[in-house]
């Protein structure tokens, strides 16, 4: 995607091209794996992701077409990130094929009050993703800082630097257990370092490009989980 602002027609294009391919794509990682379509849990999970997803991109499109328009955004402009991300989509991968493969072979008995419960805490997490983005119209999908853009620090931003990411970090954690499958924690766990590593040269990148964001990095502590870290 270049500079050049998309009409609202293109952006809606691209928009609904990406959510038919998502939705065919994680069909085709869950259920050949599995071996069949009777693997509820997947259904489950996919409807918790794709319902309030339907809802966030007909408001953007119709209210902050910018917005919608950053977070349609894949190029990295940071060497650094897009090492990171090369690296990291083999246990994104590993973590949704695994549980294909579970259901099949009958690995992992997961209690279905666990996989319910998981399935809440997903949706929780694309709830602050929500508050994240009705935050911040700056919240891009790549590490950048554009013309105009400030620091924000109010709302999920006062109190940790990367609400995004926490919610992300909060969705994907518990997609395993949502899935079915203890195995797939494996995989799941192994992303953190990556996670890590984005949020440090994303910081290094906005305190270089962002007026007032070292100062903000004094006022609001912590990176991504309250208390931790």
């Amino acid at each position: 995607m270049n500079n050049r602002q998309l009409t609202r027609g293109e952006l809606m294009r691209i928009v609904w091209v990406r959510l038919v391919a998502g939705f065919v794509g994680l069909c085709a990682i869950f259920f050949l794996p599995a071996g069949t379509l009777e693997y509820w849990q997947a259904w489950v999970w996919m409807a918790v992701l794709f319902t309030p997803m339907l809802g966030v991109l007909i408001y953007l499109i119709r209210n902050d077409p910018a917005l919608l328009e950053r977070r349609m955004r894949l190029r990295e402009k940071e060497s650094e990130q897009s090492l990171l991300i090369r690296f990291s989509w083999i246990w994104f991968l590993l973590t949704f094929l695994v549980p294909g493969f579970d259901h099949r072979f009958g690995w992992s008995h997961v209690p279905t009050a666990v996989v319910i419960a998981a399935d809440a805490l997903v949706f929780l997490g694309y709830c602050v993703f929500i508050w994240v983005m009705k935050e911040n119209s700056y919240a891009s999908r790549v590490v950048e800082v554009e013309q105009g853009q400030k620091v924000i620090s109010t709302g999920p931003y006062a109190i940790v630097r990367h609400p995004l990411y926490l919610g992300a970090l909060v969705m994907y954690a518990f997609t395993p257990l949502a899935l079915g499958s203890y195995w797939a924690l494996i995989p799941d766990l192994l992303i953190v370092p990556f996670l890590i590593g984005r949020i440090r040269n994303e910081e290094q990148v906005l305190v270089r490009d962002l007026a007032g964001y070292l100062e903000y990095m004094r006022q609001t502590r912590f990176h991504l989980i309250p208390g931790v870290w």
